[in-house]
């Protein structure tokens, strides 16, 4: 039986704790529309929400790359290592490896870009990478990025066999030394992107992704698509409701998806830049936009 004294103690805590919730809130707000939150990257995070953050990442990608199966050339990758004389897939994905990530995570006796060394959280070094996640996990975090910190998604710009063919170098990375990586980079030579497969349909829900991932919400505030509120492009509401594009254009979705590819073979004097979307990407996004 709960007596008077009982309910009073429950009552009195429960009031403590809402007003210690109000005051909390209180001060989070003051915090946070008083400005005091320093957003500057030189102000390092503290040790402890480093840790947590690093924490929580490692425990995501572990949950979410669990079925992600690994090719054989990945896995006998893994087995030769970098001790015999690298394979076409391994120079390949060493030459992707210095053009596309070095100048954030550094390599063997290479350090990161001034844009590397600059970013909070700072980028993890790769030398090591392959001793402190599987393969799955490197394909995934290469192909999805990291949210909140500056990795990016690598899906929209590598075709999978290229995905597949940085992580094959990152598990020989270990191995090799700052005179045997310049070696293979050497050898490798350039290496073109190999063409991502083009998609007969369009697919509205895969042009929300390829909004975000060609920023086009750097420019244009897009229904449905999160990012700032920004008025260097029109915002791209209602757009089916419009009769043309660019003012001459008739309003559909192969004139969308042109106008998106190459906007100034449309209209020369345009400041929309051209952001290297493939044919299929650019149909997405058409569909998606023509759809809000």
């Amino acid at each position: 039986m709960i007596t008077h004294r009982s309910r009073l103690v429950l009552t009195t805590i429960a009031a403590t704790l809402a007003a210690l919730a109000v005051l909390g809130a209180a001060g989070g707000a003051l915090v946070f529309y008083g400005g005091y939150y320093d957003v500057a990257s030189t102000k390092l995070h503290f040790q402890p929400v480093h840790t947590v953050l690093e924490r929580g990442m490692r425990e995501s990608v572990q949950h979410h790359a669990r079925d992600v199966r690994i090719p054989a050339s990945v896995a006998q990758a893994k087995i030769q290592g970098a001790a015999s004389a690298p394979t076409p897939a391994l120079l390949r994905g060493a030459g992707l490896y210095r053009d596309n990530c070095v100048i954030c995570h550094g390599a063997p006796g290479v350090a990161q870009d001034d844009i590397g060394k600059s970013m909070q959280p700072v980028p993890g070094p790769l030398a090591d990478a392959a001793r402190r996640w599987r393969p799955n996990e490197l394909y995934w975090i290469t192909r999805h990025g990291i949210k909140m910190s500056g990795m990016p998604a690598w899906e929209f710009h590598l075709a999978d066999e290229d995905l597949w063919a940085v992580v094959g170098f990152l598990v020989a990375l270990p191995e090799l030394s700052p005179q045997a990586y310049a070696a293979i980079t050497k050898q490798a030579g350039a290496q073109p992107r190999a063409p991502r497969p083009e998609r007969e349909r369009a697919d509205a829900a895969h042009g929300r992704l390829a909004l975000s991932q060609y920023a086009c919400n750097a420019c244009h505030v897009i229904p449905g698509v999160t990012g700032p509120e920004t008025f260097v492009g029109p915002p791209l509401k209602d757009l089916a409701a419009r009769k043309y594009i660019a003012g001459h254009l008739p309003n559909d979705a192969a004139n969308l998806a042109r106008w998106i590819r190459d906007p100034r073979q449309i209209n020369p004097q345009t400041a929309m830049p051209a952001m290297n979307v493939t044919e299929s990407d650019a149909r997405d996004m058409a569909a998606y936009l023509l759809a809000r």
